[in-house]
């Protein structure tokens, strides 16, 4: 089985190529361009490197949200275009589980914890341990304060390892207010990586779990700051008319 991966839901832009249990390629970039300007290339690199023929794959993952709302588009966009042309089917991984998907096979006892910086004072996150090799799920991904899930942390009192981007945002809030024991991922396994997405794919294929490209969307989980500002402007013209 062969799988091509894509994840540009965050800063973090990156293409795998996994066949079986052998991560052939992946290029991950965290550099200041717009994920516009790399996925593609990185992709046509990727497939320069190890001659792939795309034709061999068998599904297309994507990283499909949260995340940012121009990199999930851009994501959607390519994953759909490939899969139309080539006819493949399209596995939508959720963002927040491909990140907890790093810490493979951490300590059951031991709460990983991905959060991604949504602004607003708000993370993308989701609560997750392993359990005989497998993923478990405590707290589906969610958008909410970041304050409110400390609180829910500090509730749990289970040590906790964070990583994603919204650490360096709201690492000195973690410092001053988490009472459990905590950590912070290292530097290989702390944002989205595409290989991860792929591993997980693998699962979801094996079940089933696949799309049409023509059916795939991303999961926003929230609106966008353009659809909420204009709700608000059409409910404050909805109040001055009345």
């Amino acid at each position: 089985m062969k799988i091509l991966a894509l994840d540009s839901s965050g800063l973090v832009a990156s293409v795998a190529v996994v066949e079986d249990d052998i991560l052939v390629a992946e290029y991950t970039m965290n550099y200041k361009k717009t994920h516009s300007q790399t996925l593609l290339p990185m992709l046509d690199e990727v497939k320069k490197a190890i001659s792939l023929d795309l034709n061999s794959i068998d599904a297309i993952a994507i990283a499909a949200g949260p995340g940012s709302f121009t990199g999930l588009r851009i994501g959607s966009a390519t994953a759909k275009g490939l899969g139309l042309a080539l006819n493949k089917p399209l596995i939508g991984i959720p963002t927040v589980d491909a990140l907890a998907y790093n810490l493979y096979d951490t300590a059951p006892d031991t709460l990983i914890c991905p959060i991604m910086d949504a602004r607003r004072k708000q993370v993308y996150t989701g609560l997750y341990y392993f359990e005989n090799h497998t993923l478990k799920i405590v707290r589906p991904q969610d958008a909410l304060p970041m304050t409110d899930l400390i609180e829910e942390l500090n509730r749990r009192e289970k040590s906790v390892i964070f990583l994603g981007d919204g650490v360096p945002v709201y690492r000195e809030l973690i410092e001053e207010t988490c009472r459990v024991p905590y950590s912070f991922a290292p530097a290989h396994v702390n944002k989205q990586r595409a290989a991860a997405v792929a591993a997980l794919a693998k699962i979801y294929y094996k079940e089933g779990k696949m799309e049409d490209a023509a059916e795939h969307q991303p999961d926003y989980l929230r609106v966008s700051q353009a659809e909420r500002e204009r709700a608000e402007r059409l409910a404050k013209e909805k109040n001055a008319d009345n």
